[in-house]
């Protein structure tokens, strides 16, 4: 029996290799991956945290260190809040801000980038929940049609528009943790273009103006870039007026220079500048999409595994969800996503169609499972389809039919949910065009990952019913004998997915009849992990 992994010692480990609590500015998490934002990635040792058992991969991608944990990710997670008081919403203090890197225009787009990316991530479950709550009102509407006129649906149906409605807030939550500031300043800004005072002014349609300057009267509900340029902003202003108000005024004029100088801006410039750069985005997507749909789809669809191995695919996000605002559908990002997830389960079917391993068949049967109906990419590729190198030809091969299939056919997403096979009603009258263009992501990647097959391990001899014994004989140096009294399995069997999902490099595992373990070849040890479950040798 595994044995059960102790989630606050994992959480500490990775904490310390990290470069410890103090060289964390925040810590966020998606489905699979625990999300750093770290003050100087260079403290941290990606390779130690990689060894500790649980941890499936690092990425270090867009100003974010990514941990990915699969499963065992939100014990961690709060393990990590709780017992460091890691928070993403805590302010850092100026003098400790990132190491700073000289700017070019690659360090300029990916600060952009983790910028967006960081800012959205927070409030996603939160559109999700909303985007499903109205998944749902939307089918007992359809079966009660009088439902739509009680008072409980309208309360309800309160409850799913608030993360939309009041997204100019929640964004300037996650931008300004995500700058190191007080997000208290910035999201009482973006309630202020909220407020039902602002609001009177624009459905009277009367021209108004702050302090003799011309204000721009437009409806700011739902907008994400507003909210993103205020936060940027108010940033900027908090350490500015921290450097030049005396400590003893701090706590009082602090946040209110920061507030209303920003405030100010935010009503004059920086809300109607991000008003018409989501407009024009708006018109770039609708393009794409009544143009050149089936390339867009296709071609974003077809590299998404590739954009997910490297923690790239959350750039996409923003973009989502600004289509959603404006033009008030998505018909390029969250298809493209869903028919990635549907292509990674395809090809582990194909895998598991052509294995000649039982058991291997049943993990990627399972895993396809895990892709298609839950959404959880990672161990499909990390430990399926990426190690075996041709099953991600097919994975490609049917996001690529699938985004073409589903571009042509006009499927489009009304509103936010999760990219699985149960998130079909998001389409709404497109439904059935989603449903098609999943089920061709599917087969195609199962039949090309079938048809293109893959290298078997050689599992007749790792599975074979001959115990072998170490040896407790002197050997040639360049000679490695077996370790233990037992039988040899497949690496991939391994309780811990850094080695079986070959991050470590090719290798063979034992389960022991004994309780002696044997050094493998003469050399001297030069890695031991803490926990004491893995070591290395140098030869």
């Amino acid at each position: 029996m595994a044995q059960k992994l102790d989630y606050r010692q994992m959480a500490a480990d990775i904490v310390r290799l990290a470069g410890g609590a103090e060289n964390v500015s925040s810590l966020g998490h998606c489905m699979t991956r625990l999300r750093f934002i770290l003050k100087d990635e260079s403290r941290a040792d990606a390779d130690a945290i990689k060894s500790i058992k649980g941890v499936l991969g690092v990425i270090s991608s867009g100003g974010q260190f990514m941990v990915i944990l699969g499963q065992n990710l939100i014990p961690v997670y709060e393990a990590a809040i709780k017992d460091f008081h890691l928070n993403a919403g805590a302010a850092t203090d100026e003098n400790q801000d990132q190491k700073k890197e000289p700017l070019t225009p690659k360090t300029a787009g990916l600060a952009v980038l983790g910028y967006v990316s960081g800012a959205v991530a927070p409030m996603i479950t939160g559109l999700v929940a909303g985007g499903m709550l109205k998944v749902i009102l939307l089918l007992i509407t359809q079966v009660n049609a009088g439902f739509a006129e009680t008072s409980s649906y309208t309360l309800l149906s309160g409850l799913a528009d608030a993360p939309f409605y009041f997204m100019p807030i929640l964004v300037a939550y996650g931008a300004a943790a995500k700058l190191g500031g007080t997000p208290i300043y910035s999201m009482i800004i973006a309630a202020a273009l909220l407020h039902g005072n602002f609001t009177a002014f624009v459905a009277a349609g009367e021209p108004i103006t702050l302090f003799g300057l011309p204000v721009r009267l437009a409806s700011y509900s739902g907008s994400l870039l507003p909210a993103l340029l205020i936060a940027f902003v108010a940033y900027y202003a908090e350490k500015f007026f921290n450097r030049i108000v005396p400590g003893i005024f701090k706590s009082l004029l602090v946040g209110l220079c920061t507030v209303t100088v920003t405030g100010i801006a935010g009503y004059i410039v920086l809300a109607p500048l991000g008003g018409f750069i989501g407009e024009y985005l708006a018109t770039v997507f609708v393009f794409l999409g009544d143009h050149v749909g089936f390339i867009a789809v296709g071609a974003l669809a077809a590299c998404l595994p590739w954009m997910v191995m490297c923690g790239m695919h959350t750039a996409i996000v923003p973009f989502m969800t600004q289509s959603l605002v404006e033009p008030g559908y998505d018909s390029i990002f969250r298809p493209a996503l869903i028919l990635h997830n549907m292509a990674e389960g395809g090809a582990c079917i194909g895998v598991a169609l052509r294995t000649k391993d039982s058991t291997f068949r049943s993990e990627a049967l399972g895993i396809a499972f895990g892709c298609i109906v839950a959404g959880v990419t990672e161990p499909a590729v990390y430990g399926i389809n990426l190690p075996r190198k041709k099953p991600m030809i097919g994975v490609m091969a049917g996001g690529a039919a699938g985004g073409i299939l589903c571009a042509l056919m006009g499927a489009r997403v009304y509103m936010m949910g999760y990219s699985t096979v149960l998130a079909l009603p998001i389409f709404q009258e497109t439904i059935l065009a989603a449903a098609i263009s999943m089920a061709a992501a599917v087969v195609v990647a199962a039949v090309v990952a079938y048809i293109l097959g893959f290298e078997e391990e050689n599992a007749a001899a790792a599975l074979s019913d001959d115990p072998v014994s170490a040896s407790d004989a002197s050997a040639a140096d360049d000679l490695i004998v077996a370790v233990a009294d037992g039988d040899m399995i497949p690496i991939e069997t391994v309780n811990d997915q850094t080695f079986a999902s070959k991050m470590m490099g090719d290798g063979v595992a034992f389960e022991l009849h004994g309780n002696v373990v044997a050094a493998p070849s003469s050399g001297t040890v030069g890695i031991l992990a803490d926990t004491g479950h893995a070591f290395g040798i140098s030869r």
